[in-house]
């Protein structure tokens, strides 16, 4: 490929794929690159090598049923799908979950999105050559497995939250396995930052690199931890307050410049900010119930539909039919790990939704990612993608 530089010399172009079958695009993503020597000169994005039609198999199910298919969203922090989903259907149902649920739902985000951050991190140190931060954090990491298979049986897709509150209680100790996790975290941290902040390659590759302005990155719709690092402070759990939010005493993570490196500090921080909220959250856990007493949501007390023939009929439908929001439009979202995880669900009345439109947070930072590339080199499409954090999942859902 030739082309004319702007001093009016010809130039010879090489035309490149990188990906989809490169390590550093997850096997779904597909960057077509022009290249002078190593340099990018233009590039442009391409998604669809997984798409699983998300959107339409989810109107083949009832509201409870298709809770499953929200776990395989962004799968490194699934149960902030599952609460963002149900939160959506509650909000149509104008209901609240008790108390002890909606401490409960915190808890869980604030682990989510600590373990989303983790995986973040250290697979783009991996993709830098930096393997030893890879143990500290997905060590750490497992350990909170450990704890979501205590709690729902599984680890990496748990479909832990129903409609109207949770699946069960959780078990005892739960508080006292958080705590002692907390504590790792804040180490792996400390250890990862004393490995990275000051060392002269990692600045290297990552000051500097595919930086983006405040103003690109509102034009481009970015959201969550991304948005940021660019200098902009937004963060639905300030903004928009939801779940008792406002109550938490906790910082919003800013960065200055928008380059790779503030990427990747920004969510460092963040890390040790929902420690802060996980432990404010288990101090405001009180026992109770963890689902809504709304016979539009709940199943009756066991005792009642063995003797009551109004229970037995809602037990029998709500098992066989699911539950029916009322007929409208409804969107709602909540800050999931990536940004603003949002679900435009439209209901006819019936047992299965409408329309469903999930609103991914890394969809706008793929569509921004060609023309970051531009203008840098091949060894920083790794940095800068991992930067990005993208999940196939949510993102060619």
């Amino acid at each position: 490929m030739r082309t004319i530089a702007p001093g009016g010399d010809h130039v010879d172009l090489m035309t490149i794929n990188l990906g989809p079958s490169h390590p550093a695009t997850h096997g779904t993503l597909r960057l077509f690159a022009a290249l002078d020597g190593e340099n990018v000169i233009a590039a442009v994005g391409e998604m669809g090598y997984l798409h699983r039609g998300f959107e339409k198999m989810i109107e083949q199910g009832t509201y409870q049923q298709v809770l499953p298919y929200t776990d395989r969203l962004n799968y490194c922090s699934a149960m902030m799908n599952n609460i963002g989903f149900c939160k959506s259907v509650e909000k149509m149902f104008g209901i609240t979950p008790p108390e002890r649920c909606i401490r409960l739902r915190v808890v869980l985000l604030e682990l989510s999105r600590i373990i989303d951050h983790l995986v973040c991190i250290c697979t783009n140190l991996v993709d830098l050559g930096a393997l030893t931060n890879f143990w500290y954090f997905f060590n750490t990491r497992e350990e909170v497995y450990t704890i979501w298979e205590k709690l729902c049986g599984a680890r990496l897709t748990n479909t832990v939250t129903r409609i109207g509150g949770m699946y069960r209680d959780a078990y005892p100790g739960f508080a006292d396995d958080v705590r002692r996790v907390l504590g790792r975290v804040e180490h792996a941290v400390a250890e990862v930052r004393g490995l990275i902040e000051h060392n002269k390659i990692f600045i290297d590759r990552t000051k500097d690199i595919c930086p983006i302005s405040a103003e690109q990155a509102v034009a481009w719709g970015w959201t969550g931890p991304c948005l940021r690092a660019c200098g902009v402070d937004r963060d639905l759990r300030k903004d928009e307050p939801y779940y008792g939010y406002e109550e938490y005493q906790f910082d919003t993570v800013i960065g200055t410049s928008g380059d790779t490196f503030d990427r990747m500090m920004v969510r460092m921080l963040e890390i040790l900010e929902s420690v802060s909220i996980t432990r404010q959250a288990l101090d405001k856990l009180k026992p109770g119930p963890v689902n809504t007493t709304d016979a539009r949501l709940s199943l009756p007390d066991r005792q009642r539909v063995y003797h009551d023939m109004e229970a037995l009929i809602n037990s029998f439908k709500l098992i066989y039919e699911g539950v029916r929001p009322p007929a409208g439009e409804c969107y709602d979202a909540i800050e999931a790990a990536n940004g603003e995880l949002g679900f435009l669900i439209v209901s006819d009345g019936g047992t299965n939704p409408y329309r469903i439109k999930v609103r991914p947070p890394c969809f706008t930072q793929w569509a921004a990612f060609p023309g970051m590339m531009e203008g840098a080199m091949v060894p920083d499409l790794a940095a800068a993608l991992g930067s990005i954090n993208i999940i196939a999942g949510e993102l060619d859902r």
